[in-house]
This record gives C-alpha cells, sequence and structure tokens, in this order.
C-alpha cells in the first residue's frame, strides 16, 4: 500500500509490471539484481538474493493506495512524465485500474497542494479508523496474506518532538484532540501500526521516529523503517565522503545545489517543507567525517544546501556540488560533481527493495526500527544514544550480514587471515 500515487509510486508499479512482462529489467534493485557472498572467496558461492531469501516475488504483489487527487495510476504516471508512453501503453490496463482511495490531507502540512480526494472526520483519530478500514477491504478483496504500508507522500513541514509524542497514551489523546502536532504521515504509520503492518516512511518527515509510534510498532511487533530515501545528490555524497575521509583529505567547504521541477520540487519550494529536507540532507557530512575525531580535517566545513523548484526540469533532477579540498601539507585542490538523474526512476527501486525486505523482516519476527535498512535512506532511523550510520558501504556491509544472520551463515568481516595462516 502506496501513500501517494504520484511520480515515485506510480514509476514503481509501472516499473514492477513491466518487469513481470519481460519488457524491461530492475536496474537498481538489490533484492531483484544483487548477489550476497557466502563464505570464503575460495568457495565461489555468491547466489542472487532473491534466490538466497524468501522473499516475496513480484507475481505476488498487488497495489493500493490513497492520493489527493483522483487520477487512476496510468493518468497520474502520463502526469508525472517519467516514463515514456511506449512502455505505459504497454501497462496500461493494469495501472488503470488502480485508483486511489480519498487520502488524509491537511494543508497545513503541505502548503503548496491540495486537491479534492480527501476524507473528512471528526477528529484524527476517526481519520485513522477510516485507514484502517481501507487496509481491511483491500486486503479482503485482494486476498492478501501479508501487506506493506510505504510513505511515498510530500515532505511535510519542519517538526520536533513534542508531549504528543511522548508515549502511545498521549499521541492517542492527540488524535482525539485533534492536535496540530499529528500531521497526516503520522496517522498513516498509527493505521498501519495498529494493524501490525511494516511501515517505511520514503520522506524525511517524523514519524516513526517518535517514542509512541516506535512503542506502538513493539506492541504490534511492527517492522519500521527510514528516513528519506537516498536517491540523487545525497547517495553521492554517501559515496564520495567516505572515500575522502578514507584517506584522510581534508574539506575545507561542500557547496550542493539541486534543481528539479516535479512535485516534491514544487513542495520543497515552501521554506517549512525545505526545513525539513534541509535537516535530512545536512546531517550526512557530519556523521561521516567525524569532525570531532578529525578538528583538523573536518572541524570547520562550509556546507551548504540548496533546492530550487525549475518547471521545466520535470522529473529530471540535476544537482551540482563544488567541494574544497586539503591535501597534502595544506595544499587546496577541489571536486566538482555534476549528476544528471531521474528522481523517479532512482527512487521506484528503492521503495520495492524496503517492502520486500520489511515484509521479510515481520516474517522473522523482528519489529520495531530496522537498522540494517539504513542503505537506502538519507536520514536512517535508530535507537535512541546511538549516532547513525551514514558510510554507504558500512551500511551494505550490515544489510548483507543480517541476510547472512538470517539464514546462519557465517558472518563476514573481510579480515582474511584464514587465506594465509
Amino acid at each position: 500500500m502506496l501513500v501517494g500515487l504520484g511520480a515515485v509510486s506510480t514509476t514503481f508499479i509501472a516499473g514492477v509490471l513491466a518487469v513481470r512482462k519481460g519488457i524491461a529489467r530492475p536496474i537498481g534493485s538489490l533484492t531483484q539484481m544483487g548477489t550476497v557472498r557466502l563464505g570464503k572467496r575460495t568457495e565461489a558461492r555468491s547466489p542472487l538474493i532473491k534466490d538466497f531469501l524468501p522473499l516475496a516475488g513480484l507475481d505476488d504483489l498487488v497495489f493500493g493506495g490513497w492520493d489527493i487527487f483522483e487520477d487512476n495510476c496510468y493518468e497520474a504516471a502520463t502526469t508525472a512524465g517519467v516514463l515514456e508512453k511506449e512502455l505505459l501503453d504497454q501497462v496500461r490496463p493494469e495501472m488503470e485500474a488502480i485508483s486511489p482511495w480519498p487520502a488524509v490531507f491537511d494543508r497545513r502540512y503541505v502548503k503548496r497542494l491540495d486537491g479534492p480526494n480527501v476524507k473528512k472526520g471528526a477528529n484524527k483519530r476517526e481519520l485513522a479508523e477510516q485507514l484502517i478500514a481501507d487496509i481491511r477491504r483491500f486486503k479482503a478483496e485482494q486476498q492478501c496474506d501479508r501487506l506493506v504500508m510505504m510513505w511515498c507522500g510530500s515532505t511535510e513541514i519542519f517538526m520536533q518532538e513534542s508531549p504528543a509524542h511522548e508515549s502511545l497514551e498521549a499521541f492517542e489523546k492527540a488524535l482525539e484532540a485533534n492536535d496540530e502536532m499529528i500531521p497526516s504521515s503520522m496517522v498513516y504509520a498509527y493505521a498501519a501500526l495498529k494493524e501490525g503492518i511494516p511501515y517505511g516512511n520514503a520522506a524525511p518527515n517524523l514519524t516513526t521516529d517518535t517514542q509512541a509510534l516506535l512503542q506502538l510498532a513493539e506492541r504490534t511487533r511492527s517492522p519500521v523503517a527510514g528516513k528519506d530515501l537516498k536517491t540523487g545528490q545525497t547517495l553521492m555524497k554517501t559515496i564520495i565522503a567516505p572515500g575522502l575521509k578514507a584517506r584522510l583529505i581534508g574539506v575545507k567547504g561542500w557547496y550542493s545545489t539541486n534543481i528539479l521541477g516535479n512535485r516534491d520540487g514544487e513542495v520543497l519550494d515552501d521554506p517549512e517543507s525545505f526545513k525539513t529536507k534541509e535537516e535530512s540532507k545536512k546531517s550526512v557530512l557530519d556523521y561521516i567525517l567525524q569532525p570531532h575525531l578529525y578538528p583538523e580535517l573536518y572541524g570547520d566545513v562550509c556546507h551548504v544546501v540548496r533546492i530550487n523548484y525549475y518547471p521545466p526540469r520535470g522529473d529530471n533532477k540535476e544537482g551540482w556540488d563544488n567541494i574544497d579540498l586539503v591535501g597534502w601539507l595544506g595544499y587546496p585542490m577541489q571536486l566538482k560533481i555534476n549528476f544528471l538523474c531521474r528522481d523517479s526512476i532512482l527512487a521506484a527501486p528503492i521503495v520495492l527493495d524496503v517492502a520486500l525486505f520489511l515484509d521479510l523482516a515481520k516474517r522473522a519476527g523482528w519489529s520495531g526500527i530496522q537498522e540494517w535498512l539504513s542503505f537506502y535512506f538519507k536520514s536512517p532511523i535508530h535507537a535512541r544514544g546511538l549516532y547513525p550510520e551514514h558510510d554507504l558501504f558500512i551500511q551494505l556491509m550490515k544489510l548483507k550480514n543480517t541476510l547472512r544472520y538470517l539464514r546462519g551463515e557465517e558472518l563476514i568481516t573481510h579480515l582474511g587471515r584464514e587465506y594465509y595462516d
């Protein structure tokens, strides 16, 4: 189940349908194309992850979701303009069959959007109950064994934890009181977790990283993952920054700017929504470079992040990075990156992977924060008292070791002494 049937969700759905029909490849999906090494390098055992683990198959997936606009998925995908008409027309009947259910939406939290397909209720608790009714009806009609919910909606305004989030009891009282500290995304997360459904947060919104919803996740044995899919510029940062730090190359400044023209760009044109995204994007360098351990190299980095809404570009996002470096004996250097990417093309395979892995975690009996899925997120949720791991390569090692652990295989440390003893 998808919250928001816009560019990311329709690109994901159309992609899965196209892969099923053999007219496209699931490029970018670790669950579909990735391998996992087992045992020693000399054993040459590297099965596909989808063969190694009992993941749900693509043929077993069915789709449903909510949106503030009434367009079916084919119409929404055409409006988004991500995929070519030739491909869309090959999955048109299946896409047209998916129409959105009325959404829980409040413009106080996403000020640049509005639409007619919106639920009404006496309070937010009643709206959550309406979502639960949607969930149960979808499960019955589609004869689903299991469900996963992914928030693929817009970035909400910046919020911090309040007394309404301190406990599940306080949260439920806040729902009934229509507390303004409960945004739409939290209503969806509450409904999913109340039903014991895994929940993934593809946006930087404050949601399942609150005490109240984490308590509910543990109570109903529901896995959660998030937040903010790592797609364009931040993906590059989590690749480049670990390399610079590994070689102890100093960083004086990192200037990042983006232009994009899709609905996400329009929403982020609002300063309050941009603040939420900025906090997510800017935290990455601090945790990777560890300035408290390397003050001479990274203690005074000038880190600037900009996002500019430019409608002619549509979903084809462009990110520029200028990195001012310091090398041997203090000599200055520069690195410049120009990443012309497609936002939803990068996001769609992550939605697939996170949904399949959350379903796997639920079947494994795991609940609460799934830190092993940090690989996919800009701002990974984590246990309190810990710092988040942002280094992409450490994240991938953690993910693959978790897969090995699930199947009782030896964990790989890459020490390698066994080859020389």
